[in-house]
């Protein structure tokens, strides 16, 4: 998988459905321009004069826009190969580009469908989730037991070039799709690590992504370690069935693992916090422009309220990891231990056009039970536990050993 998140849904009864990374089920309706009249298929403007949009419209004049249009049209020398469709698009992408955030995207069809498999795991890359920091492409993380990770990828390692072309010269989504490809073909990368001079060359074969979202090991102690690699549509019902089979062995720990998980849907981060902590408990605050905060709460059914917990983060832990985690640490449920997360504190919704383009537009912040804003900031674990080269080269976990013995000492 090679995206970025948290993403919300619209029209439910918890109203955020998140983003992350990253991404996406679609059916909805509205445009950024007007409402949608899916009957037609025509955009109309709101007709309520306090319509902020429309407001904002009276303001513009898009004379200029015709203007350029008409010249391309008129004077282009290969008039006959002009794609009317792909002109519209690229205005529209070049429109959502101009506001400034990294999260805020428009996506073609293409786009869309591409982006929509990532939550479904059916996807064939080099498995690594990226963002745009900076106008660089960035590794948020590579997915565990992926290709990018067996390669060596690391979070925040920057992208340069893929196959000997600019990644700065592409728009994300064209950065994406070149580095996804066919099982078996490969991948050249040029890295740019920020603790070394010098960029490198990685050459990654592509393979296909199956998603685990929960796998479950048990450990010495009647400890649990339940590793949950992304927040998808499958992960609430995996989870809440590991720990319904977990609690037949009266676990006297559990170690829930959200290193190196981008994020993904905001509701699964609720449904997951409603197994471990008591009904009502606030689990995430969502901060809209010119609206007051909505504190989203647990759903109550609450199956492991004494059985102590680790998360487990790091600087690949990001958006549904971030709030999870969060909910822990404010809540005192829990400890968190390992390095400082990355830092993904806005909410996307998604809206689908009847074309198959969709619109992904930051449209919040959410903040933890206590309001902290950890975006771009991060959070900061209660117990900060560092994995050093050696520690790799000896294949050594020692986030989850010292996650280990913290359960084994209480």
């Amino acid at each position: 998988m090679e995206n970025y998140y948290p993403e919300h849904k619209g029209n439910t009864v918890l109203k955020y459905l998140v983003v992350a990374v990253l991404f996406f089920v679609l059916g909805w309706q509205g445009t950024a321009l007007g409402l949608w009249d899916s009957a037609n298929g025509e955009i109309v403007l709101d007709p309520k004069d306090e319509n902020p949009s429309a407001l904002a419209r009276s303001d513009v004049d898009l004379d200029l826009f015709w203007l350029v249009w008409d010249e391309i049209e008129k004077k282009y020398v290969d008039g006959d190969k002009l794609d009317r469709q792909k002109m519209i698009y690229g205005a529209i992408e070049g429109m959502v580009e101009a506001v400034g955030d990294t999260y805020s995207v428009f996506m073609t069809p293409d786009a869309t469908q591409a982006f929509t498999a990532s939550l479904e795991g059916e996807l064939e890359g080099i498995g690594a989730e990226l963002t745009v920091e900076d106008g660089r492409l960035v590794v948020v993380t590579p997915l565990k037991e992926s290709p990018a990770e067996k390669a060596g990828l690391l979070p925040d390692d920057i992208i340069l070039d893929i196959d000997g072309e600019s990644a700065s010269d592409m728009t994300l989504f064209d950065a994406i799709m070149s580095i996804r490809g066919e099982r078996g073909t490969t991948v050249t990368l040029t890295i740019l690590r920020k603790d070394l001079k010098d960029a490198f060359e990685v050459s990654i074969v592509r393979d296909s992504i199956d998603i685990a979202s929960v796998t479950v090991e048990d450990l010495d102690g009647g400890i649990k370690y339940l590793e949950v690699n992304q927040f998808n549509d499958k992960t609430t019902e995996e989870f809440g069935k590991a720990i319904s089979e977990m609690l037949l062995d009266e676990p006297k720990g559990l170690i829930i693992d959200l290193r190196y998980n981008g994020g993904g849907y905001l509701n699964v981060a609720v449904e997951m916090l409603s197994y471990v902590l008591p009904a009502d408990s606030t689990a995430v605050v969502i901060r809209e422009r010119g609206a007051d905060d909505e504190v989203l709460k647990t759903t109550g059914g609450a199956k492991l309220l004494n059985v102590p917990i680790v998360v487990l983060v790091n600087e690949g832990s990001a958006s549904a990891s971030e709030i999870f985690a969060g909910a822990i640490q404010d809540l005192e449920r829990g400890v968190t231990i390992g390095t400082q997360t990355f830092g993904k504190g806005s909410v996307q919704e998604v809206e689908s056009f009847n074309d198959g383009s969709s619109l992904r537009l930051t449209v919040a912040k959410w903040l933890t039970p206590k309001k902290r804003a950890i975006n771009e900031i991060g959070l900061v674990p209660d117990i900060i536990v560092e994995i050093s080269d050696a520690d790799v080269e000896a294949e050594f976990d020692r986030q989850k050993d010292e996650a280990m013995k913290y359960l084994l000492n209480l």
